[in-house]
């Protein structure tokens, strides 16, 4: 139903009409009170009298920090976080960045001359547009941490998504100072630095410049030079700090909204006490419009998802698994051992809904507690691993481990040749590790051994695409998904600000709803 005021002011006072007002996200929508009852328009009414409430323009590249946008070089204050093994793919980071996004290649796991093929790639499809990659803390494989930021530097990487540290070590260190030089304003860091922390002490060690001791080793070991150990003194080791909420892979499930202004404080308590201004990004269960403009409304720079972009198409995952994440609902997650911090005990959180990984994996590292070795196991537990679990005997599943190390970190095997309790951590890693291949894979032979990395926002998007074109696996690109989400959180910004000054809209007009426009608006 509409209605007009002035010569030019057309009222919609039907819920279609207002949800289609609302949703011209450059134009400002004015509620107003006129004969036919109270309505909204895109044009500012002649008479102001009538005028309930307003909101002004907000578009999807206004959201969060314009500092962020410019230091990245992108369009929109999102990035899409790295999924190991490749998951974050070639194709889903060249998508993203072409479309005005940040995305981070999924490098961990991948032995160096994938990386290295990625990179070319990137250099050859995406020359000048911003892309990041990841670089994940290796406390047993310290060899491949080292080898990745050779890799990064040999390649000119000047953005790195630093994950699952737990304390800082010198690889991250030596990628940072690395890239500092003196500028006419000051000290440029050519490399950049997104740390994802989900605890307030780790992020407090990237908010602070490098720790003297390691920047003293590594100008004694000539890794970098004097005066970037020098310049490396007057710079924090980050540029943004993501704070990792309850999201898929590794995770610590704490809730955004307790996690976030924690690590927000404790950059303003840095600032005040060394003036270094890091940014803070928001990660885990951005599934929706209204998470992401929780987010941004809370203060975050930046919103950074994960498991909505694996169940795109662009991902390095395969169909099937694709398809088992666009029917997960958002209880489907479990929390299951990871491969690469096994002997820990650090767990991530996976997709349980048809697999049964989680179960399995958990039984492995029950074993690893309870037995000293493989030799150790009784013979029933044995019989039990080889052929429900493992599906093989051990033997050649050691056969496999031992080419493998051989390739990518030797001394993995040095160490385990006297320590029969290490032997059967590999052992047991190479299924964790193995379960990630056989789902980017789908291999129809270990469907129930499928390990996806998941997060409760998958089922989130899930219930929120349903009935539109999003709901169909084969529709689900990477630059549609990340560009509805940000029009979507603008829009409900929008309602936001209108509910804030007492206009409460019918449910039907208050929740935005996928459109393939949405690319590029």
């Amino acid at each position: 139903m509409t209605a007009t005021i002035g010569a030019t002011s057309v009222v919609r006072t039907d819920a279609e009409g207002v949800y289609e007002t609302l949703t011209r996200l450059a134009e400002p929508c004015y509620v107003v009170r006129g004969d036919q009852g109270v309505g909204v328009t895109a044009v500012r009414p002649a008479d102001d009298s009538i005028v309930v409430a307003a909101v002004g323009p907000l578009t999807p590249e206004s959201l969060g920090s314009p500092e962020f946008r410019a230091h990245h070089g992108v369009r929109h204050a999102y990035l899409a976080g790295a999924m190991a093994g490749g998951i974050a793919s070639e194709d889903l980071v060249i998508a993203l960045a072409r479309a005005g996004f940040l995305a981070s290649f999924g490098a961990a796991g991948l032995l160096p001359e994938r990386v290295e093929a990625a990179l070319r790639r990137f250099r050859q499809e995406i020359p000048g547009l911003p892309f990041a990659v990841n670089l994940i803390h290796s406390p047993s494989e310290e060899a491949l941490e080292r080898a990745a930021v050779d890799l990064f530097l040999a390649h000119g990487v000047r953005c790195v998504e630093a994950s699952a540290f737990m304390d800082l070590t010198p690889h991250i260190v030596r990628y940072r100072l690395a890239g500092l030089a003196r500028g006419p304003h000051g000290v440029q860091a050519h490399n950049r630095v997104i740390a994802k922390v989900s605890r307030v002490e780790v992020a407090d060690r990237f908010l602070r410049p490098a720790p003297e001791a390691i920047v003293r080793q590594l100008l004694a070991d000539g890794l970098i030079t004097a005066e970037q150990a020098e310049l490396g003194r007057h710079v924090p080791l980050a540029d943004d700090i993501t704070a990792e909420a309850d999201s898929g892979g590794h995770t610590d499930r704490r809730p955004l909204t307790v996690l976030f202004p924690s690590i927000v404080r404790q950059r303003d308590v840095v600032r005040h006490e060394l003036g270094y201004t890091v940014r803070v990004g928001a990660a885990g269960g951005i599934g929706t419009p209204h998470a992401a403009a929780a987010a941004f409304a809370m203060g975050a720079d930046y919103v950074v998802t994960g498991s909505v972009n694996q169940a795109c198409l662009e991902s390095g995952t395969s169909e099937t698994a694709r398809s088992l994440l666009a029917t997960a609902g958002a209880a489907d997650c479990e929390m299951a051992p990871a491969a690469d911090m096994f002997e820990l005990g650090v767990e991530l959180q996976v997709l349980k809904k048809g697999t049964l990984f989680p179960m399995r994996a958990k039984r492995l590292y029950e074993l690893y507690r309870t037995y000293d070795g493989l030799e150790s196991l009784p013979a029933a537990e044995k019989e039990r691993l080889e052929t429900q679990i493992l599906r093989r005997p051990v033997a050649e599943v050691w056969d496999e481990v031992v080419g493998y190390f051989t390739r990518r970190d030797p001394d993995q095997l040095r160490r385990a040749a006297d320590d029969p309790k290490r032997r059967m951590a590999l052992v047991f890693r190479w299924y964790l590790g193995m379960a990630s291949r056989w789902a980017s894979v789908g291999d129809p032979e270990r469907t129930a051994d499928f390990q996806v990395w998941c997060g409760p926002a998958m089922g989130a998007f899930n219930e929120w695409v349903r009935g539109s074109y999003l709901a169909a696996p084969a529709n689900r690109r990477v630059a549609d998904v990340a560009a509805n989400l940000l029009a979507g959180a603008a829009f409900t910004s929008r309602v936001q600000a209108l509910a804030a000054n007492g206009v409460r809209l019918p449910a039907v007009c208050g929740d935005y709803r996928p459109v393939p426009s949405a690319v590029g608006s």
